[in-house]
């Protein structure tokens, strides 16, 4: 070999070396980093008409594709049980255990507790404005929990114009990046940067919806939803939603007063976006919120018919409001919707109204009468303690009592958060586990540090071989 191939094989190789340091480097100043891949220098030896020496041929960024998009559906799932897990703890928190201060079972029980209290000494007015401050506090109770719930349904609204937005931006963001990685690919540029953020961005998406990711040519990649929804294929397809500025019971998107999603502009079917955090939203506003506000609406409604005309107050005419009301109306069975945030105490017997003593006289009693008569106090004890199958096609059509129906309400809200919870431990789990497979596979700083001690002595033995050059062309100048 000539003198002038030794100096060209050190030469190139103290280019590789110096370069493969700076990708290690970068490796190990990046081994915590979300979404970075591993760089690696590919070599290749130059033909046989060239000196020899070794030819850098560009940067390999290391990942494992098949686990990332296991990683990336994961994400997804764990978002979808994150939210629904998350709303059935705000509710259970709402209704409040049997026992607690000012839970709704605590509430029904203070009030059965009061007519019992009344019963034994009915002349007391003390005791009956205890009746009538524990009913109202019971049906505030009712108002309360089903505002709690549709307060949730409009959170769950604005966090789906949220998200909208943001995948919106995220594709568009992709898309950019695509141009920006087809034109560094073509110019023979290192774009491992860009694949990093674009599959940074790619994962904030995956959490919003589960997706499916195609190659194609010269780097860019198309996105699909794993139900079917093209997001991305050379050109971005944007996703609409319209919000609603306040939601009320009653308001459904199969009636037309709430907006679903549209893609490209046209009607986008549930099953396109189903798996993650947007997906879980639309359960909560649609799904889950309504049924806990129909549960709610039925307790209601067993409430008032149990003390209605008909029941044990025999003052009350056909169609006289009962104790309670539907915003001081008689309820009508064919209005049962949104109930549970209009029912309230009889004016009549409110608190401090001077009206208690209709509670043991009646409603409908013009003068007070006996009073040591208990019977009407007893009668709608009896009344809210007798086992009767509900008229609410949404409670279960067993007979209960209505305490009974209070306690089934927050056993069900306690049930959906634990069944919640623990379907949230295994998908926790699951994601934990693909993100630490995916941490292991990226970079390992033992390997690297080896690595680099690799390349030092490799840059050691180019520079020896550069100096033996340079003494054996400095003797043969001086001959």
């Amino acid at each position: 070999m000539s003198l002038s191939g030794a100096l060209y094989n050190a030469f190139s190789g103290l280019r590789a070396n110096s370069r493969a340091a700076t990708l290690v480097s970068g490796n190990i100043a990046n081994a915590t980093t979300e979404s970075y891949g591993r760089r690696t220098l590919a070599l290749s030896a130059p033909g046989l008409a060239g000196y020899g020496g070794v030819r850098i041929d560009g940067v390999q960024r290391n990942v494992d594709p098949v686990l990332i998009a296991d990683r990336r559906i994961s994400d997804a799932a764990l978002g979808f049980g994150t939210t629904l897990s998350a709303f059935a703890g705000r509710i259970e928190t709402a209704a409040g255990a049997s026992g607690e201060p000012g839970s709704l079972a605590t509430r029904a029980a203070a009030f059965e507790n009061a007519l019992l209290t009344a019963a034994a000494n009915p002349a007391s007015t003390q005791r009956l404005e205890s009746v009538a401050t524990s009913a109202d506090a019971l049906a505030a109770s009712l108002n309360v929990l089903a505002e709690q719930v549709q307060q949730e349904r409009n959170t769950a609204d604005r966090q789906i114009g949220q998200q909208v937005t943001r995948l919106n931006d995220a594709i568009g963001q992709v898309q950019r990046l695509n141009a920006d990685i087809v034109a560094g690919n073509s110019s023979g540029t290192d774009v491992s940067s860009l694949l990093d953020e674009r599959q940074r961005v790619i994962d904030g998406i995956s959490e919003i919806a589960p997706l499916r990711i195609v190659a194609r040519d010269r780097g860019e990649v198309a996105l699909f939803t794993t139900g079917g929804a093209l997001l991305l294929d050379g050109i971005a397809s944007e996703v609409g939603f319209v919000e609603t500025p306040a939601i009320e019971a009653g308001m459904t998107l199969a009636g037309g007063q709430l907006s679903g999603l549209t893609l490209a502009g046209q009607d986008a079917a549930d099953r396109l976006f189903a798996g993650g955090t947007l997906a879980a939203e639309f359960q909560v506003r649609d799904g889950e919120a309504v049924a806990r506000q129909e549960q709610l609406d039925g307790i209601a409604r067993d409430l008032i018919e149990r003390l209605d005309p008909g029941g044990p107050d025999t003052t009350l005419g056909a169609t006289d409001p009962g104790l309670f009301t539907d915003l001081g109306a008689a309820f009508d069975p064919l209005d049962e919707t949104g109930l549970a945030g209009r029912i309230s105490l009889n004016a009549l017997v409110a608190p401090g109204s001077g009206g208690a003593w209709r509670l043991r006289d009646g409603l409908g009693a013009v003068t007070q009468g006996e009073v040591g008569d208990a019977r009407l106090l007893q009668g709608i004890t009896q009344a809210l303690a007798t086992s009767a199958p509900p008229s609410s096609a949404a409670l279960d059509p067993l007979s209960r009592s209505f305490s009974m129906q209070i306690s089934e309400f927050a056993s069900t809200a306690a049930s959906a958060r634990v069944r919640q919870d623990n379907e949230l431990s295994f998908l926790s789990t699951q994601n934990t586990a693909l993100k630490e497979l995916e941490f292991s596979k990226g970079v390992d700083t033992d390997q690297e540090l080896q690595r680099l001690m690799q390349i030092e002595q490799h840059y050691a033995a180019n520079a020896q071989v550069m100096s033996v050059v340079d003494e054996m062309m400095d003797r043969l100048m001086r001959i």
